[in-house]
């Protein structure tokens, strides 16, 4: 069942927006050339106890996954792109790195997502991580009011389509809230105008994601990472939303 949430919920779930999104800005701060993915990891663990917030990933356990999850931020590496499960890895100069955390504070969750070059960044990685960044400020400038879901995904769509990127969609957005996925499921490709019509209180997380050369994945033996098939690299970015009277409200913004 969709929730719509009231202004007052929506101004908690920013709550918990801006504080996934400064978490983010640190893990890129400290995402250097020799750099630990676990010292990453103890990091936003760090973060998340001082807030007194809870982890959505700790203990996360779906279906396609080797669970529970045991960490408390997805790191994906060049190759990898969603659920990244931290490990021993020292990051290197030219790493394409894709940071994803979710949290619940007082009991609404928000969701963000981030991709950046560690280093020295490859034209093709820019160009990667552009498209991603494109797609999503195109798919929230259609969540308005009497839209459907098809618009938003078609508006990722054409973004990628225009940079040359195949798409792939089994993983996307989705519905978000009191937990981090709620119903809905954004694909990040479909036909305008069709699927569930946008309303004013609705809370999503958008996230376009691309991998260069192809729109097939597999899952890492670690039961978690997400790779592209063909080895290319990957990038991906997201916010959580709300729907509003007044167009769409990016929740994940940092102060």
């Amino acid at each position: 069942m969709v929730e719509l949430k009231s202004p007052a919920e929506i101004e908690r779930m920013r709550v918990t927006g801006e504080f996934v999104a400064d978490v983010l800005a640190g893990v890129r701060d400290r995402a250097a050339v020799g750099v630990n993915l676990l010292e990453l990891e103890a990091y936003v663990r760090e973060r998340i106890r001082e807030r007194g917030a809870v982890s959505c990933y700790w203990d996360y356990s779906p279906s396609f996954g080797r669970g529970p999850f045991r960490n408390t931020v997805c790191l994906a590496v060049n190759d990898a792109v969603l659920h990244g499960l931290p490990h021993d890895y020292l990051l290197r100069d030219g790493d394409l790195l894709t940071a994803d955390l979710a949290v619940t504070i007082d009991g609404w969750s928000a969701d963000s997502a981030i991709s950046f070059v560690v280093g020295t960044a490859a034209p093709e990685d820019e160009r990667l991580i552009r498209a991603t960044e494109e797609a999503l400020v195109a798919g929230i400038a259609t969540a308005l009011p009497g839209n459907k879901i098809g618009d938003i995904s078609a508006a990722i769509a054409a973004v990628a389509h225009g940079y040359g990127y195949p798409i792939n969609t089994e993983f996307g957005g989705h519905g978000i809230g009191r937990t981090m996925h709620e119903d809905l499921h954004i694909p990040n490709d479909g036909r305008a105008g069709r699927g569930f019509r946008l309303r004013p209180g609705l809370t999503v997380a958008i996230e376009p994601w691309f991998a260069a050369g192809t729109d097939k994945v597999f899952t890492d033996p670690d039961g978690w990472t997400i790779r592209s098939a063909d080895g290319s690299r990957c990038a991906h970015s997201e916010h959580t939303i709300a729907v509003t009277e007044d167009g769409p409200r990016v929740l994940t913004l940092p102060v």
